[in-house]
Order: C-alpha cells, then sequence, then structure tokens
C-alpha cells in the first residue's frame, strides 16, 4: 500500500469492456510529509476520490481483489481515502 495523491483522470473512450464505468485517476506517490515523490500510477478509483485528495493505492493482486475489481484487468486501484497520517 502506498500514500498517493490524485493529480488528474484518464479518459479512455475504446477499453476492455470489463473496465466500462470505472473512473481512472492519475496517482502520484507522496512520502509521509506529503511531498511529491517521482513517477505517477493510473489506479482504479473503488472510493468515489476525488481531485488533490491523499489516497491508499495497492497495486497488484491487491489491486484485483479489491472491491468491484474482481475478474478486471486491474494492476492498481484506490481502496481508501486519507483524513489524516501522523508518525510518532
Amino acid at each position: 500500500m502506498q500514500l498517493a495523491r490524485v493529480i488528474g483522470t484518464v479518459v479512455a473512450t475504446r477499453k476492455d469492456a470489463r473496465l466500462e464505468g470505472k473512473k481512472l485517476l492519475i496517482c502520484r506517490p507522496v512520502d509521509i510529509d506529503g511531498g511529491d515523490e517521482t513517477g505517477y500510477v493510473v489506479a482504479v478509483d473503488t472510493v468515489s476520490a476525488g481531485y488533490r485528495e491523499t489516497v491508499l493505492v495497492v497495486q497488484g493482486s491487491s489491486a484485483r481483489m479489491s472491491s468491484g475489481c474482481e475478474d478486471r484487468p486491474v494492476d492498481a486501484a484506490i481502496v481508501g481515502i486519507v483524513d489524516e497520517v501522523s508518525k510518532d
């Protein structure tokens, strides 16, 4: 699981039929302090996340087990919206 910030959307007019109706969001990984890290990931939104929200992203088999992604060609999924991060 990794922390990321939603920075945009992906619109695909042609895609696998099993992805119809799924919102695809561009996420940029962030560190524990909220600073941007390198890279991007396109993830299926399972929790109705919005622009600039900090989210939890899972990848691989964990993404395929998330709600609404079973038996779909998904490699990354947003599974939570982060309210607060604290480190001790």
